[in-house]
């Protein structure tokens, strides 16, 4: 990760990255003096701002982000839509809401290109939401035909699968549902998990990497090549820049070259990396 997200000597991808190659889940901090953070935030970050996020994009021959509000920023979405409509061509984003959120901020996140809501179940970052603020914002955001982000770990997963099969709407799942790689891919979470692709609306994300193992992170292959044999057309890939609440340094250009380990077929590439972000985002 490039401390000042500046562009320096090009490096170069192993494998041909397909053109309008999105990063389906990313985020932007601050910057703090424009953008604070949340008074109620479990993290502080460093400030990550939109021109750092497209530095590391063009690094990386990027075309196309999704940018997902983060937990630091709470329900207050101006960083994020900020960078939403610095270009509207080549981001879509996900927002955080809740009851006070007022019905005009969520036509104008519309039109600015967000696309779903966030929830975290995540304990370290707050724990579980009121399951009825949950259920009032689900059913705000469902004429817009936006779908639901949850980011849940390990046994929640199934903790939640009652809850993700019964809503009437697309789901994504973050970070390969952050199991732990050590009960393998026959442990009780990522059996779940694959079970829940079985329904049509229901997307995942083959990110995170960096979260279940370190460097060289072979540890959560096994993981995505399930998860993208399950559900070829219904998997998505991110960076998760600028990695909240790591401590080990992160190489992006590593996590991208990973991408041809559990995606050797040009044709599960093109999917994964462009053509199922722009079908659930409207690229």
């Amino acid at each position: 990760m490039q401390a000042e997200g500046q562009d320096s000597a090009p490096r170069q991808a192993r494998f041909a990255v397909p053109p309008l190659t999105c990063d389906a889940h990313c985020h932007v901090f601050g910057p703090a003096a424009r953008f604070p953070y949340a008074p109620s935030r479990r993290y502080t970050p460093e400030d990550k701002p939109k021109e750092v996020l497209a530095a590391l994009h063009r690094r990386l021959g990027l075309g196309r982000a999704v940018i997902v509000q983060a937990s630091c920023h709470g329900t207050d979405n101006r960083a994020m839509v900020d960078a939403l409509r610095s270009d509207p061509t080549r981001y879509r984003g996900v927002a955080m809401i809740d009851d006070t959120t007022p019905d005009a901020e969520l036509e104008a996140m519309q039109a600015a290109g967000v696309r779903g809501i966030r929830f975290n179940f995540i304990k370290a970052l707050g724990g579980a939401p009121d399951m009825a603020v949950f259920h009032r914002a689900v059913e705000r955001v469902r004429p817009l035909g936006w779908h639901i982000v949850l980011h849940v770990q390990g046994e929640g997963v199934a903790e939640m699968a009652p809850v993700i099969r019964a809503l009437r709407m697309p789901v994504v799942i973050d970070h390969m549902g952050r199991v732990d790689p050590s009960l393998g891919v026959d442990g009780p979470a990522f059996r779940t998990l694959l079970d829940l692709l079985a329904d049509e609306r229901i997307w995942v994300k083959l990110s995170g990497a960096e979260r279940m193992t370190l460097s060289p992170f072979t540890e959560a292959l096994p993981f995505a090549r399930a998860l993208l044999r399950a559900a070829p057309h219904r998997v998505l890939w991110g960076t998760d820049f600028p990695h909240p609440n790591l401590t080990t340094p992160v190489d992006e250009l590593e996590l991208l070259n990973l991408v041809p380990d559990f995606a050797p077929k040009a044709e599960d590439r093109q999917r994964l990396l462009v053509d199922n972000p722009a079908t659930l985002y409207g690229f």
